[in-house]
């Protein structure tokens, strides 16, 4: 296994942690509170998300798939392409980019679809790990 593959593996593994550390005690904790507080905080997170190691990971390992997908662990590569970058970007985003105009209304239904997809993107990412840790 060489190096960009171990690196890609790992990047994968440490946002299916983050993703399921979300989905296994932010989002329920943030549930826990009323909405007007729950929107607040979230709003929070979403912007110190944000921040240079995250992005490094996060959209870092866009490239080391896309360089995984060339050399013929497509498996792997697209797993996180596809179920975390461009999910995240294409649902995720938009969905966060509602909440920051949408009244404390709006926050049932972004909590239960922005969970459902997280769930999906922690899974991605997990498979990711694993797909090209196998070498597929």
């Amino acid at each position: 296994m060489g190096t960009i593959t171990l690196i890609a593996a790992a990047a994968s593994g440490l946002m299916a942690g983050l993703f399921f550390s979300f989905s296994t005690a932010v989002m329920p904790g943030l549930a826990d509170l009323p909405a007007e507080h729950a929107r607040s905080a979230m709003r929070r997170i979403n912007v110190r998300i944000q921040n240079p190691v995250f992005l490094l990971v996060f959209t870092g390992n866009v490239i080391l798939c896309g360089i995984e997908v060339f050399q013929g662990r497509i498996g792997g590569g697209l797993l996180y392409i596809v179920g975390s970058f461009l999910l995240t970007m294409f649902v995720n985003v938009p969905m966060n980019n509602r909440l920051e105009r949408a009244d404390d209304t709006y926050w049932p239904e972004y909590l239960r679809k922005w969970t459902i997809w997280n769930h999906v993107r922690g899974l991605a990412c997990l498979a990711s790990m694993i797909t090209l840790l196998l070498g597929f």
